[in-house]
């Protein structure tokens, strides 16, 4: 195995560059969705170890439609019978406004087979190839010349010609490709494609000739392919009358960015497969392109509303998992697991919330740490936003608690349980699910209070004026037993803990307390936030806390609420043998 320390022996920097006297791309912005052409059942379905079955192609065809696609290559007639049956069920099913794509190479006889199985087709594209680079001419068509490639692509645009008059009307139309643009002499290219207009007729006003110029091979950064394009764009005859279509790869990974600049650059449409599926490295990705759109305020046209259901029928069809990292549809990409991201994101939606509720507007601008799109917008819930595992700190947490039992926990407390959640997961090796967070945190805190060995039975309250005081009587189950206690104290809260020291001998005292409604309602029950100290009485300072534990209440009175605060706490002390 060779890894060539100076690989320039072998690999050469690629050489096809466009000297542009004025480059224009760089200062343009996308502003509207280019016209779009999904291929995923014909350049998508060719590039699968197990092609689709019939039944898997109607499918994707159906799903393609659902989406919006107005333009879908279906099939490579002359490739197989099956391609050639699916282009006849296509012609029978799809909606009249939606136009059926074929492909076919410059060679005459595959060319009237494709032809005839779009036969009846309301609205048809007929896309013809020939590869037009100087290392395609002279590796696959033995040297043939530039003035022979020429020759070949206006016999067989004569040909389709012939023929779509024959089967079709005027709601046929021509692509053709210079396979291979990105590599091919861009003089080359406008030279056969302007001799394919002549030869084609130029009064395309009603169906614009499309010319697409893939990037069979990505070979070079997406500057240099937006070069190109533009370079096109500016030299190609009767520009008004034609369609500048775009086929990127993704061999080297910029397929996505140098689509958007070849846009920029003057091209009209979009050929691509949903999720960037494709031969080798695969097409441009139509979801990305899409939802880049979409986030930048743009309407693509396109419907991603339920990108899951898009997800399952890809995933179905061509038996290839969807990437967890991959942009928008990847299981993972609305997921935060990093502590620090999850606390931004968690207040970037408190803050997200707030500025809903100033507006009469059900729409405010989405800014959110880390979320460049809202995953409601594509059918996500909030729920998968925050995972938590050993890496996760507070916020992560405290969000699931948050959206799951609409408990806002203090700071002090969200600190506190991170270091039970962080044991936990350390202890099972893998992230916490949202249902296991919730258990623990409940099982921790005490929240079922049917669990637990100390219960609230009763109380009565009474102040006394006289001394500046509250009177408690409290009745508490303790282990199965009804327990009265009694205690004084400047407020509710002081006069139960004071009973409780008073009782067990112990040194409790209040550490930190909070509380909040929830809900929004009368009826909203009330939840209670308490930290408590045990000092230890042989302690020399008594300021200095020994063992702080926290505890949750949560009752229909805000006085019950935390007074079952309290207890959470007595029942943790108890668990941590501190009383």
């Amino acid at each position: 195995m060779i890894f060539y320390k100076d690989p320039s022996v072998k690999y050469k920097p690629f050489e096809n560059k466009v000297k542009l006297s004025q480059r224009d791309w760089p200062s343009k912005t996308i502003t509207k969705a280019p016209r779009w052409l999904a291929t995923d059942l014909r350049d998508g379905n060719q590039s699968l170890p197990d092609p689709m079955t019939f039944e898997e192609k109607k499918i994707m065809l159906k799903k393609l439609i659902d989406i919006g696609y107005k333009e879908i290559e279906v099939a490579f007639p002359s490739a197989s019978e099956v391609d050639f049956t699916f282009t006849q069920y296509a012609v029978q099913n799809v909606p009249r406004d939606v136009a059926i794509q074929v492909l076919a190479p410059c060679r005459e006889e595959l060319i009237t087979k494709t032809i005839t199985a779009l036969k009846g087709c309301h609205k048809a594209i007929v896309h013809i190839y020939l590869a037009t680079s100087a290392c395609f001419r002279h590796v696959i068509f033995n040297d043939m010349t530039k003035a022979e490639s020429i020759a070949k692509a206006v016999k067989c645009t004569t040909l389709v010609k012939n023929l779509t008059k024959k089967f079709g009307n005027d709601n046929w139309a021509l692509e053709f490709s210079p396979e291979t643009f990105s590599d091919t002499d861009p003089e080359f290219v406008v030279q056969i494609c302007n001799a394919v207009q002549e030869a084609w007729g130029t009064d395309t006003s009603s169906q614009p000739l499309i010319f697409n110029l893939p990037a069979t091979v990505e070979m070079s950064t997406p500057n240099i392919y937006a070069d190109q394009v533009e370079y096109f764009h500016k030299t190609i005859k009767n520009r008004e009358n034609i369609c500048i279509s775009l086929h990127p790869h993704n061999d080297r990974g910029c397929a996505v960015a140098a689509c958007e600049l070849a846009q920029m650059a003057g091209a009209d449409r979009v050929e691509g497969c949903l999720f960037g599926n494709g031969e080798r490295t695969g097409n441009v990705d139509l979801v990305t392109l899409a939802l880049n759109l979409y986030t930048q305020g743009i309407m693509p046209n396109l419907d991603f509303s339920d990108i899951n259901s898009i997800i399952d029928v890809v995933e179905r069809c061509n038996k290839i998992p969807i990437h967890a990292r991959h942009p928008y549809g990847g299981q993972l990409v609305v997921c935060a697991f990093s502590g620090s991201h999850q606390d931004a994101i968690k207040k970037g939606f408190a803050l997200y919330e707030k500025e809903k509720e100033k507006t009469d507007s059900s729409v405010v601008p989405w800014k959110m740490p880390y979320l460049p799109l809202d995953p409601q917008d594509i059918g996500r819930t909030y729920e998968a936003i925050i995972r938590v595992n050993s890496q996760s700190g507070k916020g992560g947490s405290s969000w699931v608690i948050l959206k799951n039992l609409e408990l806002d926990l203090p700071r002090k407390l969200q600190v506190h349980f991170s270091t039970k959640v962080q044991k936990e997961t350390e202890l099972k090796a893998r992230e916490l699910k949202s249902n296991e967070l919730i258990e623990l945190f409940m099982n921790t805190y005490f929240v079922e209070q049917k669990k637990c060995n100390y219960k609230l039975v009763d109380y009565n309250i009474k102040r006394n004026n006289t001394q500046n005081k509250t009177d408690l009587e409290i009745k508490l189950e303790i282990h199965g037993c009804v327990k009265s206690l009694k205690g004084s104290g400047n407020g509710p809260i002081s006069s139960f803990i004071n009973a409780i020291n008073e009782e067990f001998g112990t040194n409790l005292d209040v550490h930190d307390y909070s509380e909040h409604s929830l809900g929004k309602n009368s009826k909203s029950r009330a939840v209670s936030y308490i930290s408590m100290v045990n000092h230890k009485k042989e302690s020399n300072d008594a300021s200095v806390p020994s063992n702080i534990e926290w505890g949750v209440g949560i009752h229909e009175s805000v006085t019950a609420a935390s007074f079952w605060s309290v207890i959470s706490c007595l029942n943790s002390l108890e668990r941590d043998h501190a009383i």
